[in-house]
């Protein structure tokens, strides 16, 4: 007989049982490179590029020389130069023949780099069997990007430089800090950089696709022949008894 105390830790039993087999797991997978790293990179280089002014170039045509341009994010360096010039009014053309100033745009470093720094103790291992485990108390990961960029701009006929040109650097981090391995509490350019652009005014969408597709049907140049074919004549405004004084003949007008 089922003493007291088995019956009181059966149903337990039962329930850890269950936990035991109902384990899930999900697979999860990343890009090549996070999104971290590339708004790290995105966003040094616009800073770079704000300390540019581009102005001087207004209503001026303008070839973007690119070839000295060689780095991670090659496409965002030069599409954001041509857009910082398109909107400083510059004209872009294809070929420094139909230019009157050429922009010679280089990149010196653009990339990033991490660290990370804790305060606890780290693991030891000890002769024998014995291991001392790491404890964290606090832990930063840090991680930055920093963007330089060279720009230079000449005459392609005589080669006559326009101002001295120059070069501008600059950074942006990430930084993720861990408290007795609670976190992490970020801070940096890129979660400013975020947070002003998903909040507030800056999250109203503009456009709205429908989450349902719909098609009208196209209309053709048989179509519209055959409607104006079926149309019927307007009807004229003119009154039937001034249709009649016009039609009279002029002895008719003349008695009247």
């Amino acid at each position: 007989m089922p003493s007291p105390l088995y019956k009181r830790l059966r149903p337990w039993a039962g329930l850890t049982l269950t936990l035991a087999l109902g384990c899930a797991s999900a697979t999860t997978s990343n890009t090549a490179r996070t999104s971290t790293e590339q708004l790290l990179v995105a966003n040094a280089v616009d800073q770079s590029l704000d300390k540019v002014n581009f102005t001087s170039f207004n209503d001026t045509n303008v070839y973007l020389q690119e070839k000295y341009v060689d780095c991670v994010d090659k496409n965002y360096v030069i599409a954001s130069t041509r857009h910082r010039l398109l909107s400083a009014g510059a004209r872009i053309v294809d070929a420094p023949e139909k230019a009157d100033v050429v922009v010679e745009i280089r990149t010196g470093a653009v990339g990033t780099t991490s660290a990370n720094a804790f305060v606890g103790t780290p693991e030891v291992s000890l002769p024998g069997m014995l291991t001392i485990p790491e404890v964290k108390l606090m832990e930063r990961r840090k991680q930055q990007a920093v963007a330089k960029l060279g720009l230079v701009a000449y005459d392609p006929k005589t080669s006559e430089i326009y101002g001295s040109g120059g070069t501008s650097l600059s950074r942006s981090n990430d930084n993720n800090w861990f408290f007795a391995g609670v976190g992490p509490y970020q801070s940096g350019s890129v979660k400013k950089e975020v947070s002003d652009s998903t909040t507030g005014p800056a999250a109203k969408p503009q456009t709205h696709i429908p989450t349902t597709v719909a098609f009208t049907r196209p209309v053709r140049a048989v179509d519209t022949e055959t409607q104006m074919a079926t149309e019927e004549p307007a009807k004229s405004e003119i009154s039937p008894a001034a249709h009649a004084e016009e039609s009279s003949p002029d002895w008719a007008k003349t008695r009247r």
